[in-house]
């Protein structure tokens, strides 16, 4: 089962031909606003053996939802570089994006043999973990072992409490939810997976407070507001779940959750 709300916290490694590096948050981010599928496509035909260029068309496919095509483009630059750990840890975060998880884990695991980095073992960590292989917990423990800061050990914690969670360990997995945050307060999986446990162990008070702490953290997460929402509901206070699921709508337009329980609550 996919994490509830949660998007691969790993960053996008661009491929290079020694060890990967990675790409900045300000240099991405002015990347995807100048992508253009078509534009980079034509620029591409003027120089086809370009690998920066194919890469280019790789994160402009990928920005516009088309994976598979992504995931072909990725392809023809594997046949050139198959020992090209960046290029295998692209396919992998496309594959995840298609649900292809057991092609996803094959990527990684190439990817992690021509270079252990700490990000690949992870992110195969955090889809095992989805799958209750507690091979999870291991890769998780050699990496605290990098001894990598703060950061790497949060992500760690919260794995760890991933599979604990899925295996139905819940007592493990509080623990290493609240590690997690204790190593980065501002981890809001970590938040909204130990509220999940409260409420779906039917301690409503205890799932509030969790969440309503998660949005003193961050307070644009429609998703914290959300399950606010169904915490008030499910304790018969409908004014306030009323009121946060129309802030989680404010939010986020397109949580059709909150729309179905306005109209349930009788709110057109």
């Amino acid at each position: 089962m996919k994490l509830r709300g949660i998007s691969l916290f790993l960053t996008v490694l661009i491929a290079c031909k020694t060890e990967p590096t990675q790409t900045g948050l300000k240099e991405l981010n002015k990347s995807e606003r100048i992508l253009d599928v078509q534009q980079v496509m034509d620029n591409l035909k003027k120089h086809p053996d370009s690998m920066g260029l194919r890469l280019l068309l790789v994160d402009a496919l990928d920005n516009s939802g088309d994976y598979n095509e992504a995931k072909v483009q990725m392809d023809s630059l594997l046949k050139k570089d198959s020992l090209n750990y960046g290029l295998w840890y692209r396919k992998a975060t496309l594959q995840e994006k298609t649900f292809d998880t057991s092609g996803a884990l094959q990527s990684y695991r190439y990817a992690i043999r021509i270079y252990p980095a700490p990000d690949a073992m992870l992110a195969a960590a955090n889809l095992l973990a989805e799958m209750k292989d507690s091979t999870s917990l291991l890769i998780c423990k050699e990496v605290t072992g990098y001894r990598m800061g703060r950061e790497y050990t949060a992500h760690c914690h919260f794995i760890s409490g991933v599979y604990y969670a899925r295996t139905g360990q819940l007592q493990k997995a509080m623990i290493a939810f609240n590690n997690c945050i204790n190593n980065n307060f501002n981890y809001t999986e970590a938040y909204m997976e130990k509220g999940f446990l409260y409420y779906d162990g039917k301690k409503l008070k205890e799932a509030l407070l969790v969440f309503k702490t998660l949005v003193t953290v961050k307070n644009t997460y429609a998703d914290g507001y959300y399950w606010i929402a169904k915490c008030e509901e499910a304790l018969n206070n409908k004014t306030e779940a009323i009121n946060n699921y129309q802030k989680s709508l404010a939010l986020n337009p397109k949580l059709n959750e909150s729309v179905i329980a306005l109209k349930r609550l009788g709110i057109n």
